[in-house]
């Protein structure tokens, strides 16, 4: 089925282009979300008409996604868990759980399908960088430190660091 785009989508094409899709994925996807029209001579038309006010919504969700992305940029997480004491967790850090540590230090407004944890989740103590993508080819990735909340040492540790980060952004303000 040939469809004209309204939205730049990844790995099929920009706003405007008329690509080839599979029938399902047009009519239950791209369809009812409006990321897409039939292409046919009416639609294409329509098309031309709204160009510039389709163009000027897409400049506009990368604006926001880009500054979404600059909350996070600086941004450095510990979160306390229960492990052994080789580290190991007695469970697992998902995607949920950093958005929600995210968005109440940085006041972010992070979706947990927006977090991409390395290896789908963390279950061992240690330091990873998480990336985050906000569609439209933005993305921003911050250092996670996973700490053994029994271990008197590491929580000590990730205090210091977490009022030395406090006082950085206190110099920048």
């Amino acid at each position: 089925m040939n469809v004209i785009l309204l939205e730049k989508i990844a790995k099929l094409g920009d706003i405007g282009d008329a690509v080839k899709v599979k029938s399902g994925y047009a009519r239950n996807f791209l369809f009812p979300t409006g990321k897409a029209v039939r292409a046919t001579r009416a639609n294409l038309e329509d098309f031309e008409q709204r160009r510039a006010e389709l163009l000027a919504a897409h400049d506009e969700k990368i604006a926001h996604a880009q500054a979404r992305a600059a909350k996070l940029a600086a941004l450095s997480l510990a979160i306390e868990v229960n492990a052994s004491d080789e580290g190991r967790l007695f469970g697992s850090v998902s995607s949920r759980e950093v958005a929600e540590a995210a968005n109440e230090k940085a006041g972010s407004d992070l979706l947990k399908s927006e977090v991409l944890l390395p290896g789908g989740s963390i279950r061992q103590c240690g330091d990873y960088e998480v990336s985050v993508d906000f569609g439209h080819e933005v993305t921003a990735s911050f250092a996670l430190s996973v700490i053994n909340r029994n271990a008197p040492a590491a929580i000590d540790e990730a205090e210091e660091q977490d009022e030395a980060d406090d006082a950085e952004d206190a110099e920048r303000e």
